[in-house]
């Protein structure tokens, strides 16, 4: 596993991290092959670990409770999120601050976030939602301070709407924020025209969430794949997204290497950018952990393949479905 340098907190973290959602926000989860999983995680060099209060109500926050506990001789960095007050997500323009995140409200879920998770100290405070507007309330910024000088959060970060990562930006040339996490993948490359530069540039680390674009990038959907009832891909793979990524997906299958999963080759694509702190992959399964740390192993992908790659950007604008 290699490292890389977290922004301004200067933490040394796994350049694969781990994504929770699915370990209680998904169908067909299980608690004994989630820890199993983060176990083995753990034992491979992963150090971030990615949760939120939202998965599960609190439930994956309870269960890398656990691991910390089981690992409590090594250095493993927590990051964790705020939900939005009225549960909406992605935020909406016309969302006021005190429909999302009051400031007793986001004391408030400091507070369950440490008991769910069985710390004194977060590593990493996020807010779930984001709308750069919001700072324009003075309330917003001096909580974001009350947090940090609390001494319960080391730092603070945002969870930028899907394909909006412009809106982020205010937060990061203003200081509110140590840490941006967007979606950034083969796809998803626009967080290069500004937002990433602007992250350099103000030494704010850059979490890439979403690197297989829900599953499209592992290649394994079909235009017939179905989810049980209740699994939120449901609502995300309507047929004209499934369809489309589907064939996007298809288009992709003649460049993948012959030692690698088109999942490997998607997680090495965002390794090629230094700009990136660590990829937050979601994992559920031991096999899905070695594939993904193997991909650290392996490092960037070549650059006559990389190159390749970057023609298959894909700007989306945010939908009904798009959550």
């Amino acid at each position: 596993m290699n490292y890389r340098r977290f922004g301004r907190t200067d933490w040394n973290v796994s350049e694969i991290g781990y994504g929770m959602w699915g370990l209680a926000g998904w169908t067909e989860s299980d608690d004994q092959e989630s820890l199993d999983a983060l176990q083995r995680a753990v034992e491979l060099g992963v150090n971030f670990f990615d949760t939120a209060y939202a998965y599960g109500d609190g439930r994956s926050e309870e269960i890398l409770g656990k691991i910390l506990r089981a690992n409590s001789g090594k250095k493993l960095y927590i990051a964790t999120k705020i939900p939005p007050k009225n549960r909406r997500w992605p935020s909406q323009r016309d969302f006021a601050l005190d429909v999302s995140y009051p400031p007793d409200y986001i004391e408030e879920y400091v507070e369950k976030s440490l008991k769910n998770l069985g710390v004194e100290k977060l590593d990493l405070m996020q807010f779930h939602t984001w709308e750069d507007r919001w700072l324009t309330d003075e309330r917003l910024p001096r909580a974001i301070e009350n947090m940090r000088a609390s001494g319960k959060v080391r730092a603070v970060g945002i969870s930028v709407n899907r394909w909006e990562p412009t809106n982020g930006i205010r937060a990061v040339l203003e200081g509110a924020v140590d840490a941006v996490q967007v979606i950034y993948n083969i796809f998803d490359q626009n967080p290069e025209d500004a937002l990433l530069p602007i992250c350099k540039m103000k030494d704010v680390a850059v979490i890439a969430r979403v690197p297989f674009d829900e599953g499209t990038l592992t290649g394994t959907l079909t235009v017939d794949s179905k989810w049980p009832e209740g699994d939120w891909r449901n609502t995300y793979f309507v047929p004209e997204n499934l369809k489309a990524s589907v064939a996007r997906a298809e288009a992709l299958r003649p460049l993948v290497p012959a030692d690698n999963s088109m999942a490997q080759m998607a997680l090495r694509f965002i390794l090629n950018n230094p700009d990136i702190a660590t990829i937050i992959p979601g994992m559920r399964k031991r096999r899905n952990v070695e594939a993904n740390a193997a991909a650290s192993d392996r490092g960037p992908l070549p650059r006559d393949l990389h190159t390749r790659l970057r023609a298959h950007r894909w700007d989306r604008n945010p939908t009904s479905w798009s959550q």
